[in-house]
C-alpha cells in the first residue's frame, strides 16, 4: 500500500479522518483517480469523510494499459466514469484499446470485466441504464455501444458510429439525462455531434453542428436536459461556457452562447446532482468558475464567476462533484495534488486545501467522486 496522503483542511477534519482510517475502509464515500500509466493502468481510490477530507489511498489495477505521456495525454473528459447508481466504475485503457469495469463497494473496487472497445485509443465512456458507449479517438474517430449487465459488457451489434470525419480529436461523450440522445465533441473541427438512441440501443445518423464559440472540448448533460459545452477559447482568458436545448430531432439549439469563465483553458466541467450549478476547470489559470443553470438552460455566472483557486501551476485537468453535492474535487496533474472545495448553497466554493502525493506532471487523467 502506498504512503498515506492527507489534505490540508481544518484540524477537526483531520481528526475525523484519522478516526475513519482506523475504522471502515468500505465506507460509502470515495474519490477515484486514474493513473493512465502506459505499463499498467491503475485506479487510485481515496476514502472521504463528511468534511470532504481524502485519505488512505489504495491502488487497483484495471488489467489494461494507459497511454502514458505527460500533461494531458488523453485530452478528454470522462475517461473515468461512475454509473448512474454509483455502484460501478468504468475506466478506459487507451494503450490497450479496452474498457474495464469495477464493482464499487465504498472505497474498495473489484474488477468484474475488461473488453475491447472496437476502435483505437478509447478516451471517454458514458453509461445510461443498460447501455454503455465508448469514444474511440484515434484513426476513424467513433463511438461504440455495449450492453451492460451485472458488471459485464457485451458489444452491441451495429452500434458503431463514426464522427463527422477521421482524426477529429474528440473530447467527450455523454448521454442526455433521459438517455434518449448521445453527444460527442470534436476539438479539431470545433463541432458538437448528436445521435438519437434507437429502441434497440443503437444510434441514429449523426447530426453535427458548429460550437457556439471556439474551442469546444467537453459536453455534459444537466438533469433538466440542458447540454453544456466547455470552450477553451482562442487564447488568454477567452474561455467560455455555452448551453443548448435538445430539439426533438436530436439537433441542438443555443440557449446561452459563450459566457466568459474569466479563466484560461477551460476544458472540463461538472454539474451538481441537483442540477442547479455547473463548475468548469480553467487549467491555464488554476481556477474554477461557477454558473447557475436556469430551468430553460440559461446560464448565469455565480457572483464573481471565478469561485475557486488552486495553487499556481496546478494544471487542474479534470473536475468532479461528489454524489451528495457537498464537495468538488480537481485533479491537479502538474502539481501532483487533488484540490478540495466545499460547495455552498449559493454556488460559491470554500477552499479546503489539497491532497498531495501524486506524481507531478505525469500521465494522470480522469476523476470521479461518490
Amino acid at each position: 500500500m502506498k504512503a498515506q496522503w492527507y489534505s490540508i483542511a481544518a484540524a477537526v477534519a483531520l481528526s475525523v479522518a484519522a478516526q475513519a482510517h482506523d475504522g471502515n475502509f468500505n465506507q460509502p464515500r470515495a474519490v477515484f483517480v486514474m493513473t493512465n500509466d502506459a505499463d499498467s493502468n491503475e485506479i487510485i481510490s481515496y476514502q472521504r469523510n463528511q468534511y470532504g477530507t481524502l485519505f488512505a489511498p489504495h491502488h487497483f489495477r484495471t488489467g489494461g494499459r494507459g497511454s502514458g505521456g505527460k500533461g494531458d495525454p488523453l485530452s478528454s473528459q470522462g475517461s473515468l466514469t461512475l454509473s448512474d447508481d454509483h455502484q460501478w466504475l468504468f475506466a478506459v485503457n487507451a494503450g490497450s484499446g479496452t474498457l474495464s469495469v469495477f464493482r464499487v463497494e465504498g472505497a474498495s473496487l473489484s474488477l468484474t470485466d475488461q473488453i475491447a472497445t472496437g476502435g483505437a485509443e478509447p478516451t471517454a465512456v458514458t453509461q445510461h441504464g443498460n447501455l454503455v458507449y465508448v469514444l474511440n479517438a484515434a484513426a476513424s474517430s467513433s463511438v461504440t455501444g455495449f450492453v451492460f449487465h451485472n458488471g459485464n459488457l457485451r458489444e452491441l451489434p451495429d452500434s458503431e458510429r463514426t464522427l463527422s470525419a477521421n482524426l477529429v480529436n474528440p473530447g467527450s461523450v455523454d448521454f442526455s439525462a433521459d438517455g434518449k440522445f448521445l453527444f460527442a465533441t470534436e476539438k479539431a473541427g470545433n463541432n458538437i455531434d448528436s445521435f438519437a438512441v434507437l429502441p434497440n440501443g443503437t444510434l441514429s445518423d449523426i447530426h453535427t453542428r458548429a460550437s457556439a464559440g471556439p474551442g469546444a472540448f467537453a459536453a455534459v448533460s444537466a438533469p433538466n436536459g440542458t447540454v453544456l459545452v466547455s470552450e477553451t477559447g482562442s487564447g488568454g482568458t477567452t474561455s467560455a461556457l455555452s448551453s443548448y436545448h435538445i430539439q426533438p430531432d436530436g439537433t441542438l439549439a443555443v440557449v446561452t452562447a459563450s459566457v466568459p469563465t474569466l479563466g484560461a483553458a477551460n476544458c472540463w466541467n461538472a454539474v451538481t446532482p441537483n442540477g442547479r450549478f455547473i463548475y468548469v476547470s480553467n487549467a491555464g489559470s488554476s481556477t474554477i468558475s461557477g454558473f447557475a443553470i436556469g430551468n430553460g438552460g440559461a446560464l448565469t455566472p455565480v457572483p464573481g464567476t471565478v469561485v475557486g483557486t488552486n495553487p499556481a501551476g496546478s494544471g487542474n485537468l479534470d473536475i468532479a462533484v461528489s454524489a451528495d453535492g457537498q464537495y468538488l474535487y480537481t485533479l491537479n496533474s502538474a502539481g501532483g495534488t487533488l484540490g478540495t472545495f466545499g460547495i455552498n448553497a449559493d454556488g460559491s466554493l470554500t477552499n479546503l486545501g489539497t491532497t498531495s502525493g501524486l506524481p507531478k506532471g505525469s500521465s494522470l487523467n480522469g476523476i470521479a467522486a461518490n
